[in-house]
């Protein structure tokens, strides 16, 4: 089986790549804006790299990888600047003219990560059968790209996953976290650590676990559409911040408050995982 991944120097597309290889049968095709930056990936030998911008397609590239099995689309440039028009501007229409080509060159299996911020600003468990009600440019942006590509679905034979990432953390995550605010507090030996008041909850997992979930998710046909990557457990960032502090064994004041909650994103939400589990258990 022959499965191309975009983004896969990424910080999820690693780890989807890596969980990939664990696979039996299954040849790796991975996009990348810089292939000086695969370089250095220790999988690089066993993947073929391809040099490819989405904001300039190449006719040939499409053609020559016209035989893929699968397709999975994690590429998406200037996160987390959830704000920006450019999302609805640019990286809409690069994404949906992408997935689209391969789709009518006769592509079978497509899946393409969304956001929990498609749900809008709602409390609660969120689940897959909810409207969307996205509120930032970047989430009205994966939304209207998953409407794009339901609506060639039903010209087209393809089976097709969208999966919404809540969040995560793990090494190699983008500075702007706060896990890897924290751990950089943690190696400079700081006493306090700003956060804001900590009361959020939220639904997190490993990063691996999410690349884990993704690769499942992708490489099954059984159910499609929407599918909530996430926990389905709550937790505050509160906890979150002081479960890590105590499993790196760190001392660590929280100066609570420090910073004002987020204006993008409700106060108390998680995903409902009942969709997920239903795979995972037929596959196990």
């Amino acid at each position: 089986m022959k499965v191309l991944v975009t983004g896969g120097t990424g910080f999820i597309g690693q780890y989807v790549i890596r969980d990939l290889l664990k696979r039996k049968d299954i040849e790796i095709i991975s996009t990348t804006r810089n292939i000086q930056n695969a370089r250095f990936l220790d999988f690089y030998s066993r993947v073929e790299f391809i040099e490819f911008d989405l904001s300039r397609p190449n006719e040939k590239f499409f053609l020559e990888y016209a035989k893929i099995d699968s397709l999975i689309h994690l590429a998406w440039d200037g996160l987390p600047n959830y704000k920006e028009n450019f999302h609805i501007e640019k990286n809409l229409f690069e994404s949906y003219f992408f997935c689209k080509k391969f789709i009518e060159l006769g592509l079978k299996n497509l899946t393409v990560v969304g956001t929990c911020f498609e749900y809008g600003i709602v409390n609660g468990a969120l689940h897959e059968e909810m409207d969307s009600k996205p509120a930032n440019p970047y989430s009205i942006a994966k939304d209207s790209l998953r409407k794009f590509l339901e609506v060639l679905q039903k010209k087209n034979n393809f089976s097709f996953k969208w999966i919404r990432l809540f969040y995560m953390y793990g090494k190699g995550q983008s500075s702007n976290s706060i896990i890897s605010q924290l751990e950089n507090s943690i190696q400079s030996r700081e006493k306090v650590f700003n956060m804001s008041g900590g009361d959020q909850l939220r639904d997190y997992l490993p990063v691996e676990k999410i690349a884990e979930y993704i690769c499942e998710c992708s490489l099954q046909y059984r159910v499609q559409g929407i599918i909530n990557c996430c926990s389905g457990k709550p937790i505050s960032i509160r906890s979150l911040v002081e479960n890590y502090l105590k499993e790196k064994n760190v001392e660590m004041k929280l100066n609570l408050g420090f910073y004002p909650y987020p204006d993008y994103e409700p106060m108390a939400f998680w995903g409902d995982d009942t969709k997920l589990k239903s795979i995972l258990r037929n596959i196990d």
